[in-house]
């Protein structure tokens, strides 16, 4: 029975089986193929460059190739000439190209495909038209080969050793983009800004993205994050700061991203850590630029009415429970001419106890708002209960952040006692008075400014519980006692160091 009838049918139902061989142990017949064509299989597969039901290159590949051709063509004229055909030879496989062998190469890409080759030289649909030619010539390792030799893995991404992320020794220290990347970004914005409207649109994303694996921004929680104009496109503004939410949520991603998109710097100096907020607080002053913000409260307590205005979009009176965690991210101008960014992140009232399960939840953080419904006492004494535990778990792990109240719906009465038990609750655990806005009616009381300037300040609007407060009070008593005996046993030894050095005059003199 032949081969090939047998399993012609069976290759044809499922494309992803690569080969199909005759072999005999007994006989010794084409058993070294074997081995061949199973370790092919693994360090050259066809499945994540080609697709075999449309006999096309799949699009993480052509996105990577892309890259490729734009890093190879030096003078950016679109096209490989033949000193860039020869360079990119010599680059990925140690050995030039002879001149009769590059005039081969683009005839058989013009014969196939006439604007594969112009005047200027091999141009991209050649470039990728040669490599799906090689990939359906059973010719794997040539696009492998180049692929690797640019950085790429099996899954047609950079690898990890070619992304030096800045390490966080501790879990307080966050990850920020450098000034020599932010330059590079509003440099990249202004060049794919084609009608120079200061915006990008969907198309214009798609653009700059289209030599990255996929684009990084069209899921949770980067989707809907930033600020965008009425008609939807992402302005310099909010460009920066989903770049700021991607390096702070995932250094390795945004600074793989950096590079897809045509960072040419040293990949080491993109990115960088801060100093540990504890640090910070010990100095009373931080270096950051970037703040994280969480939002905890009851539900309908307008959380996410607040995450919703500070992306400057319109108020919605239909509430609707949140249930995942969700972002927003923007820039802040200061008084003195600095930008800022800040990052809010919203904690569903149900997921409080799982955020706080993790006890290194806390060190993320820079600031914690607590937002209640001004018109409704429940509202207000839920939110001072999760006030309370995040303030013990502070206590606890030493990840103590500077917490703000708010009290949303201003345009309502407030409940009966509100001011009373606001500035009760307020004095106990020695933070500022709840901050009074209304979305509904666009009063924000400068609530963003306030946050970065909490944030600014990590030493000061930490809240103390009872217990905390006692602890901190036998621990001043401790260290003053420390210090009276230390200054006692100083007195003591200078004292015994004068009587022997009179002791000793005294003997000499008789």
């Amino acid at each position: 029975m032949s081969l090939e009838q047998v399993m012609s049918p069976i290759m044809q139902q499922f494309r992803e089986i690569e080969t199909c061989i005759e072999c005999s142990a007994a006989s010794q017949i084409q058993v070294p193929d074997v081995f061949y064509y199973a370790q092919k299989a693994v360090l050259h597969p066809t499945a994540p460059l080609f697709d075999q039901e449309t006999q096309t290159l799949k699009p993480r590949c052509i996105r990577a190739l892309k890259r490729i051709f734009i890093l190879c063509d030096r003078d950016m004229d679109g096209a490989l000439s033949d000193a860039e055909l020869n360079e990119f030879q010599v680059q990925c496989f140690n050995a030039p190209l002879q001149p009769a062998e590059i005039v081969g190469v683009k005839r058989v890409v013009q014969e196939k495909l006439p604007d594969g080759v112009n005047h200027l030289g091999l141009t991209l649909s050649g470039f990728l038209f040669l490599h799906a030619l090689f990939i359906e010539k059973g010719r794997l390792e040539t696009t492998w080969t180049v692929l690797r030799k640019f950085g790429y893995d099996d899954a047609i991404k950079l690898s990890g050793s070619f992304l030096p992320v800045p390490a966080k020794r501790a879990p307080d220290q966050s990850v920020e983009l450098t000034s020599e990347s932010l330059e590079f970004l509003k440099r990249v914005f202004n060049l794919f800004d084609i009608d120079n409207d200061g915006a990008l649109r969907h198309d214009d994303l798609d653009d700059l993205f289209s030599t990255a694996p996929e684009s990084p921004w069209q899921e949770a929680p980067y989707r809907d994050a930033a600020e965008r104009t009425a008609m939807g496109a992402l302005s310099l503004n909010g460009f920066l700061s989903e770049w700021a939410l991607m390096t702070l949520l995932d250094p390795a991603s945004s600074l793989a991203n950096l590079i897809y998109i045509g960072y040419a710097g040293d990949p080491s100096s993109a990115l960088r850590a801060t100093r540990r907020r504890s640090l910070d607080r010990k100095k009373r002053q931080t270096e950051r630029n970037v703040f994280q913000c969480v939002v905890f409260g009851p539900k309908n307590a307008g959380k996410s009415s607040l995450l919703t205005s500070f992306l400057g979009r319109p108020f919605s009176g239909n509430y609707t429970s949140t249930v995942d965690e969700s972002y927003a991210t923007n820039g802040i101008d200061e008084l003195q001419g600095t930008r800022k960014t800040l990052i809010l992140r919203e904690i569903p009232e149900d997921r409080f106890k799982k955020f706080l399960s993790n006890k290194q939840s806390l060190a993320a953080c820079d600031a914690a708002m607590f937002a209640y419904d001004s018109s409704d006492e429940l509202s207000w004494r839920r939110a001072t209960e999760l006030l309370v535990e995040v303030a013990r778990q502070g206590e606890e792990t030493g990840f103590g952040v500077p917490c703000l109240l708010v009290a949303t719906k201003y345009d309502l009465d407030p409940f009966p006692m509100a001011a009373q038990d606001s500035a009760k609750v307020c004095q106990e655990m020695g933070i500022e008075s709840p901050i009074p806005v209304s979305v509904k009616s666009g009063d924000l009381n400068n609530l963003f400014s306030r946050i970065i300037r909490a944030a600014e300040h990590p030493h000061l609007s930490i809240p103390e519980t009872e217990t905390g407060r006692k602890h901190k009070q036998y621990r001043q008593l401790v260290n003053h006692s420390l210090m009276l005996f230390s200054v006692g046993a100083a007195i003591a030894v200078v004292g015994l160091a004068a009587y022997r050095t009179y002791a000793a005059r005294k003997n000499t003199s008789s």
